[in-house]
């Protein structure tokens, strides 16, 4: 009797389609992962640290992008920060360069690990609820993502 259950639960899982089995094997792949670890961690502000700080990044680079577009001279102490990546200044018209953007880079990156280091001092033994970790970690995110929006922000003009 069992093996006809075998059989015909086999038989099932063989007539599905190969993205549906596909789907099964990757939920069910991180086992390890979903059981949980037996010591998990006590406290989540190392991890909240890690989640909200790319945010801070983000929203930094598109304040320093927008400040960027408000004088000349902010664009070119801008650039002049991005100056270490190759390419920010390509003489070659045929490669171009990638200009300020370069700084504007640079300021995220600088914004993202400053603050990840600053909170994480700060909230190396911190419990954080994982309500406020996301809240802020989509704000800040969604916070970029709309001063990027084009639409926008030719309406709201800065200078």
């Amino acid at each position: 009797m069992s093996q006809k259950l075998n059989f015909s639960s086999e038989l099932e899982l063989t007539s599905e389609p190969l993205y549906v089995r596909l789907w099964r094997g990757l939920k069910r792949f991180p086992r390890g992962l979903a059981a949980g670890s037996k010591n998990p961690p006590s406290i989540s502000g190392p991890g909240a640290a890690a989640l909200i700080s790319p945010g801070i990044g983000c929203f930094l680079m598109m304040v320093v992008h927008h400040l960027s577009d408000t004088s000349k001279d902010i664009e070119k102490t801008v650039w002049a920060l991005g100056s270490w990546i190759p390419g920010s200044h390509f003489q070659n018209k045929f490669w171009g360069n990638i200009g300020s953007y370069s700084g504007k880079e640079t300021a995220l990156l600088l914004g993202w690990l400053i603050s990840w280091a600053i909170l994480s001092v700060f909230w190396k033994n911190k419990q954080i609820t994982s309500r406020t970790i996301f809240f802020w970690m989509f704000t800040l995110l969604i916070a970029a993502t709309t001063m990027i929006w084009h639409p926008l922000f030719p309406y709201l003009p800065l200078s």
